[in-house]
């Protein structure tokens, strides 16, 4: 493993004079005065908002996929060192570890960013290249802003704050990279907490208590002997039917499903999501059914298995492979999830924050492997500009097109909470 490490306090590039100031100004003369405060996080987010609306601007215009963003993670580098973090770079793969140490004692907690793109095969009408149709260029400039707030805050943070800046989180690799090659060592946290653009109004939030983001499972049905092609095409539609939900085919879809995944006990509390794609003849005339599958909860793959086995059974030699077990379901512990609704209800208001109490059937995430090591929150931030239709919030598609005033709504939602969970 590559690894450079930097421990930087002062430095006159990218704004570290005057982080260096706001760490080094006079203490107030009560404890409690010198407390983080919103008011305080408020002034100076608002003062970096222009900075990182052109930093997510730059990361838009030259997008990385899952494995090549070495261009991003440098600037990210570049801006947590220059803002005084503990910088840690090449972590599983282009991945940054920043670590941020409070004046008072306290909790260490993280927070994570992914910043990789979209690449080709998993855009819904989009590009002809990777391209940033799912937030992460504004998750990364969040993340930054969060950094550089508690930064600046620093001499009123109590405990540590780890920035994580994920690669590779749209091929599901960059989270296990990063944990076995020591991201959560460098600082031993707790607790770690994202964010991630959605189809809600912009400045609106939506937790998850108890509930998250379906695994995934892949696996093979090999077809051979007569007529391969056409058996294999009947067979696909077979497994096909066994899906209990159905792609999105336009608003008015996407509409019910974010209805939907806010009811209780509603339609989407059970689902299977099955894909099965028949690929071209190999040389020697076989034929194979490629079957992707997205299940809550996670021990229905294992019924989903059973069925694709009893379906292929009718088809004489076919060959069933399922090679690993599923990647697991993100599911956010419901304690954790509730501290944060609470917490933004008391800085937003009630009417910012929504509870989902469901799983969105067609999105997988790769921080189930964080959250499985330690607790923490995965909430989604409202992308979506007054009267620009949902179709624009929602991630994946070619017209994704978020609203970029939810990046300060972020990084003070973010710096506030992770403040007060650091405070404990």
């Amino acid at each position: 493993m590559s690894r450079r490490t930097a421990s930087v306090t002062r430095r006159a590039v990218l704004g570290a004079a005057v982080a260096g100031a706001a760490a080094s100004a006079p203490a107030p003369a009560h404890a409690e005065a010198n407390r983080m405060s919103a008011e305080a996080i408020d002034g100076v987010a608002a003062g970096l908002e222009d900075d990182l609306i052109a930093l997510r601007r730059d990361l838009h215009a030259h997008p990385e996929g899952p494995g090549e963003e070495e261009r991003t993670a440098g600037i990210v580098a570049e801006r947590l060192a220059a803002a005084g973090l503990e910088v840690t770079t090449g972590v599983g793969g282009h991945g940054v570890v920043g670590v941020l140490r409070g004046r008072g004692r306290g909790r260490t907690v993280a927070y994570r960013a992914d910043m990789d793109a979209v690449p080709v095969q998993d855009q819904i009408d989009g590009t002809a290249a990777p391209a940033h149709l799912c937030g992460h260029d504004l998750h990364t400039a969040i993340g930054v802003g969060v950094a550089q707030v508690l930064a600046r805050l620093r001499r009123r943070l109590r405990g540590t704050v780890v920035s994580v800046f994920q690669p590779a989180e749209e091929s599901l690799e960059g989270a296990r990279a990063m944990i076995e090659d020591g991201a959560l060592d460098l600082a031993c946290p707790e607790e770690i907490h994202a964010l991630h653009c959605g189809p809600f109004p912009v400045g609106a939030f939506a937790v998850n208590p108890g509930v998250g983001l379906p695994g995934q499972d892949r696996g093979s049905v090999a077809v051979a002997g007569a007529d391969a092609a056409g058996r294999a095409a009947r067979l696909a539609a077979e497994i096909g039917a066994l899906a209990t939900v159905s792609q999105p085919q336009g608003p008015a879809d996407l509409e019910r499903l974010i209805a939907d995944v806010q009811v209780p006990d509603g339609p989407l509390a059970e689902f299977v999501n099955i894909r099965a794609r028949v690929g071209e003849p190999d040389d020697a005339g076989r034929v194979t059914v490629e079957v992707s599958s997205r299940c809550w909860p996670e021990e229905r793959y294992t019924d989903v298995r059973a069925d694709v086995d009893r379906i292929a059974a009718a088809y004489g030699d076919a060959v069933v492979d399922f090679p690993a077990d599923p990647f697991p379901a993100m599911v956010c512990p419901e304690r954790e999830a509730h501290a944060l609704r609470r917490h933004l209800k008391r800085a937003l208001g009630p009417e910012s924050v929504a509870v989902m109490h469901a799983s969105i059937p067609f999105s997988g995430e790769d921080f189930a492997l964080f959250l499985d090591r330690i607790p923490g929150t995965f909430t989604f931030l409202g992308v979506e500009a007054p009267g620009a239709g949902i179709a624009t919030s929602y991630p994946h598609f070619g017209t994704f097109d978020p609203d970029e005033r939810a990046i300060g709504h972020g990084v003070r939602a973010m710096a506030g909470w992770l403040a007060e969970r650091a405070d404990r």
